[in-house]
């Protein structure tokens, strides 16, 4: 609680959603005047702009400037003999779906809490929007959050959830509800909003929390695994309509996950973490074809690495072909024996492990097409030979060199 310099006496309430509230889906402020009153914030205007206006308007500029929506030079940070986030270099657009995917404890919700204001960095510099906010509180940035934990008010109705920073900021009562219910329709939750949060499955109060979070429109919005609670159905769904959301509003979205599906799904980009350090930064594609280390062509799917005639290179499943008796390989592959150690029966496909004779273990998938489950399972310990393209194999560097260049010492 703070007072509001000049004018009329004011308390300020900074909601609890830094430090104390990681996790718990609310990241705004309020503050209110001794009668009750919400007082006008820091963020979006208090009314009168067509909803996503202000987006539009604000993208169009940064594009013509070259702008981008967040921008981190050597951004670090440690706590105690632990280095978290170890001088990161980035920029994100504007408008851009950008995903930080990685192991737990590589430094993407760390980052992500740097940018929000949660934590000020050891040294670097935070940019929004061009301008520098490394020493801004988290309720000075035009940035929202939504967390895993959505932190719905159990006692207001979705209505009331989604329109209560608009409230804060003294937006007229017609305006923040019209406003409101059009967010409500974007996330399809049209007719819902005299419901309170205990009536509405995981999926649609997670709607409710991106609702809220998007009314005000944001700068950035910024995403820790929001999907994490949900089941791997709705999980599915959601990341769908996520993206479709974020093509419509037009804002910048920074969205957390340790998923590879995830990250692969929705992103126009994406970053892998290691160690509080970039291994890779590109679209899905370059990173899943073209994986500049072990480490992301591991990590981001399966991946097969060997080593042949001194060449070190990956090979993902679906480019091998398993040859079934006399079957003769596609002109041009290269042709292996090895001994199947494992067989993995997944539904619409089954995965296969292969021995080689010449070194090294190879995983392969197929279509389960005219192939019942028991016979693909019993073909295990037999003796095959598999097959790939040298064009469909990508040749990685040593992990040291690779990292050195995904870092800064190369690309950011």
């Amino acid at each position: 609680m703070w007072l509001v310099p000049g004018g009329p006496l004011r308390l300020c309430f900074r909601l609890r959603s830094d430090s104390h509230n990681e996790g718990r889906g609310v990241s705004d402020t309020a503050t209110s005047g001794l009668g009750g009153e919400p007082a006008t914030g820091s963020g979006a205007p208090a009314g009168g702009v067509a909803p996503g206006a202000r987006v539009a308007t604000r993208r169009a500029d940064r594009q013509a400037w070259g702008v981008p929506a967040v921008r981190l030079f050597g951004v670090q940070k440690s706590y105690g003999p632990v280095v978290a986030v170890a001088g990161v270099d980035l920029e994100i657009a504007e408008g851009e779906f950008f995903t930080m995917v990685g192991p737990s404890g590589s430094g993407k919700t760390t980052l992500l809490r740097l940018i929000a204001g949660f934590e000020r960095p050891d040294t670097g510099r935070v940019e929004l929007g061009g301008k520098d906010v490394t020493r801004e509180p988290p309720y000075a940035r035009d940035v929202n959050t939504v967390f895993q934990d959505y932190a719905l008010f159990p006692h207001m109705n979705v209505i009331g959830n989604v329109e209560y920073a608009l409230r804060a900021r003294r937006v007229p009562k017609a305006e923040r509800r019209r406003r409101a219910g059009d967010a409500l329709e974007m996330v399809r939750l049209a007719g819902f909003g005299g419901r309170k949060p205990v009536q509405l499955s995981g999926g649609q109060r997670q709607r409710v929390a991106l609702a809220r979070a998007i009314v005000n429109e944001p700068e950035v919005l910024l995403l820790d695994e929001p999907l994490g609670a949900l089941d791997a159905k709705l999980r599915q769904d959601m990341q769908i309509e996520l993206k479709r959301i974020q093509r419509e509003v037009g804002i910048s979205f920074i969205y957390v996950t340790h998923d590879q599906e995830e990250a692969l799904t929705m992103s126009d980009r994406l970053a892998v973490f290691n160690g509080g350090r970039i291994e890779q930064v590109g679209s899905p594609v370059d990173v899943y074809e073209r994986p500049a280390s072990d480490f992301v062509a591991d990590f981001i799917g399966v991946s097969n690495l060997l080593e042949r005639d001194g060449r070190h290179f990956t090979i993902r499943p679906e480019k091998v072909r398993l040859l079934d008796g006399g079957e003769q390989a596609p002109a041009g592959s290269r042709v292996e024996r090895g001994r199947i150690e494992d067989v993995i029966y997944l539904g619409m496909l089954t995965r296969y492990v292969v021995k080689l004779e010449a070194g090294g273990t190879l995983t392969a998938v197929r279509q389960n097409l005219e192939t019942a489950a028991a016979e693909a399972l019993e073909t295990r310990g037999r003796t095959v030979s598999v097959a790939w393209r040298d064009s469909q194999a990508y040749e990685i560097e040593h992990a040291d060199q690779a990292g050195a260049a995904a870092r800064g010492e190369g690309e950011d």
